[in-house]
């Protein structure tokens, strides 16, 4: 049996109706609840163990277990049920809409088509009566696009019965990630001296100094990071987020604060990018001799750089290459996810995903073939993995 395009279709339409937007996004989102009792029952009447793991007040992860009748390894597919907000969208955010070979929607690529693969896959191995030599464990988690409570509270409770991953983010089952940049979310504060207007002696302009620091980033960015991409993972992350400071006309500004997300290649760690900036800081002063700045990290998350998972990747593009004729190259992401976590849990991980597209953006898509045709691919690797057969009844 092979899943259809009317059952890859009944399925991404009905998890995109759900709003799962992500309250720590967008503040008054509805979060994931509805979703997860939906998969959870989905996946129930297949026959899997299938429970809902609160990991906030009506934010549950959603983990269901297909095991096996012999001993063997545990391997999770992960996605995530949440969604970014949807304040740029026409009415349809919410209504899915077949155009082509294409569904859009919101969270149809991002991660929802990655949800529907396992859905889907899972059910084709039961639909086969399939043995398997271990586990399955299909793991809907809440909050990757915050800050991954979701998936850190799935390896915290239970890192110890996962052998091997697969999470699923969308960009097309041609492509196979072994690694993919870090990032920080950092704050650079800029101290100056509040003072009348008319006081240029006694005041001290944050906001003319904070201008100093994001010309001399934005030269970083030109003439290192752009010009120096790494192989696999493309050209480090580097932008401009949020700015603010001052408080009024007449005064100069006492402080200017700069949000900025930033990358790190493997091998590299957030405190080489804060003594890059703090270098900064130390140019600025020597022309603006009163300046004072501070970096604040708000968040810091470690590159994934895939160790142990060489039988995964393996199993991954010999399947690609049954199903899409090609054989996938194995690569790097200049992006982040919950991979990383995994893999810093001690699970050797892969990654990989339909094809999708705007994601984040108003028209968000994602391909019907290709989610059927990751769904196949991901069948193939459990079946390569855990050494699976199909009983003669079927």
């Amino acid at each position: 049996m092979t899943v259809t395009r009317e059952e890859a279709i009944e399925l991404l339409e009905a998890m995109v109706r759900i709003d799962s937007v992500t309250p720590w996004l967008i503040p008054g989102g509805a979060g994931e609840g509805e979703v997860a009792r939906f998969t959870r029952d989905w996946l129930a009447d297949l026959g899997l163990d299938a429970t809902l793991e609160e990991v906030e007040p009506g934010r549950p992860n959603v983990l269901a277990w297909l095991r096996g009748s012999a001993p063997g390894p545990t391997i999770c597919l992960s996605a995530h049920s949440d969604t970014v907000g949807y304040a740029n969208w026409p009415d349809r955010a919410l209504h899915p809409v077949i155009e082509g070979d294409r569904m859009i929607g919101l969270g149809v690529a991002d991660d929802k088509g990655g949800c529907a693969a396992a859905m889907l896959a899972v059910r084709e191995l039961v639909r086969s009566g399939a043995e398997l030599a271990g586990n399955i464990l299909v793991a809907l988690v809440i909050d990757e696009e915050g800050i991954s409570i979701g998936t850190e509270h799935l390896v915290a409770h239970h890192a110890a019965e996962i052998d091997l991953a697969i999470n699923l983010e969308p960009d097309g089952s041609h492509t196979i990630f072994g690694e993919h940049q870090g990032f920080g979310w950092i704050d650079i504060v800029v101290h100056g001296e509040p003072a009348h207007g008319s006081a240029p002696d006694k005041g001290v302009d944050a906001i003319v100094h904070m201008a100093e620091v994001v010309t001399r980033l934005h030269r970083l960015d030109e003439t290192r990071w752009k010009p120096n991409p790494d192989p696999k993972n493309g050209r480090t992350v580097f932008h401009t987020g949020t700015i603010s400071g001052g408080t009024d006309y007449a005064t100069y500004p006492n402080q200017a604060v700069l949000g900025i997300e930033i990358g790190t290649q493997p091998g590299e760690t957030l405190a080489d990018r804060v003594a890059e900036i703090e270098a900064i800081f130390a140019e600025v002063k020597e022309s603006e001799p009163r300046f004072r700045g501070e970096v604040i990290v708000r968040l810091d998350r470690d590159p994934f750089t895939g160790e142990g998972n060489e039988a995964l990747l393996d199993a991954l593009a010999d399947a690609t290459e049954a199903v899409n004729g090609v054989r996938s190259p194995i690569t790097g992401l200049n992006a982040w996810t919950d991979a990383a976590l995994f893999q810093s849990a001690g699970i050797p991980t892969v990654l990989f995903g339909p094809e999708g597209g705007n994601y984040h953006a108003a028209e968000e898509w994602v391909s019907i073939p290709d989610v059927i045709a990751t769904t196949e691919i991901l069948r193939r690797t459990l079946v390569t993995m855990l050494g699976t057969s199909v009983s003669p009844a079927q």
